[in-house]
């Protein structure tokens, strides 16, 4: 194996595991240890988790290394409010055309998280601008944590998600705009409460 196929799948395998909530906000993610879990060298852990930094899911502290971020409510509110502001813009720079309708394989919490990426996507997907695509991406790991537990907080889920999937398979625009309205007027409300889910598996 080259170091560019190591490099990648040192990058793959830490993502999928900060994803999955394997480490938890404010742990300390140390490049020794983890070169040895993933049966590589520390070199390319390490060149892993600065690109996981410049994608945010990771933060340095200069002097101490690399760390899980806390999530904090008002950063929660920052996330959702800059995700429904990348969706709007998409929206108003569409192009021509309907998306197909989209469902969850089934309704465990990680399935839902999905199907929300996927949704948003589908969105991003209709402007113009492939900006607006790549600045969704990011946002979908980012609030990954937070979709993980919202429907601990927040009933009528799956129905909320499948409105916004039939409108825009519908090609109603209007009314994606109104279902994304509300789906981010209730995040807002509870951001405080989703936090608190999050740290409750600490």
């Amino acid at each position: 194996m080259n170091s560019g196929q190591t490099a990648e799948r040192v990058y793959d395998a830490l993502k999928r595991r900060i994803l999955s909530r394997e480490f938890l906000p404010g742990d300390k993610l140390d490049p020794t240890a983890l070169s040895q879990t993933l049966g590589s060298s520390v070199t390319p852990v390490r060149d892993a988790l600065n690109m996981l930094a410049g994608q945010r899911l990771v933060e340095t502290r200069s002097g101490e290394g690399f760390f899980l971020p806390h999530v904090t409510e008002p950063d929660l509110r920052d996330l959702y409010g800059w995700n429904a502001e990348i969706l709007a813009l998409a929206l108003r720079q569409r192009s021509q055309g309907r998306l197909p309708h989209v469902s969850p394989n089934d309704r465990e919490p990680d399935a839902i998280a999905e199907w929300t990426a996927t949704l948003f996507g589908h969105v991003a997907s209709m402007s113009t601008n492939a900006e607006h695509g790549a600045a969704i991406a990011s946002l979908n790991d980012r609030l990954h944590a937070a979709r993980l537990v919202e429907s601990r907080v927040l009933d009528g889920i799956v129905v909320e998600l499948g409105a916004i999937s039939a409108a825009l398979s519908g090609g109603d625009v209007d009314e994606v705009r109104k279902l994304l309205s509300a789906y981010y007027r209730r995040r807002w409300r509870t951001a405080a409460a989703i936090v608190r889910s999050i740290y409750r598996d600490t």
